[in-house]
């Protein structure tokens, strides 16, 4: 039996035996008796709703993820780019400073 934390206290369950099983954990997927069927009729829209939120939440999580993903790439794009034109910038204004000197003299 694998362990979700639904055990009491005494430690885990033995096993077929499901009387002193207790429910710990309100999100947990499914609350089952020992034939496997949900305990209740009523509660099988509430257990697919909160599989269906469940489900939700890791898609958005993952969505959340690529997208800080992305960002993260294109601000470094950004930086990359930004150098680039910094350095570009640079030799520009060396050059038309050469470019000063050696024709603002004759223009004298």
């Amino acid at each position: 039996m694998a362990v979700t934390g639904d055990e009491t206290e005494a430690g885990s369950v033995a096993a077929g035996d499901f009387t002193n099983c207790q429910l710990r954990n309100p999100t947990s997927k499914l609350l089952k008796t020992e034939s496997g069927f949900g305990s209740y009729g009523s509660e099988k829209p509430l257990e697919d709703a909160l599989q269906k939120r469940e489900l939700r939440l890791m898609k958005n999580r993952e969505a959340a993820r690529e997208c800080r993903r992305k960002k993260k790439e294109y601000v470094t794009c950004l930086e990359n780019r930004v150098a680039v034109l910094e350095q570009q910038n640079k030799t520009l204004i060396e050059e038309l400073r050469a470019l000063k000197d050696i024709y603002g003299h004759k223009v004298e």
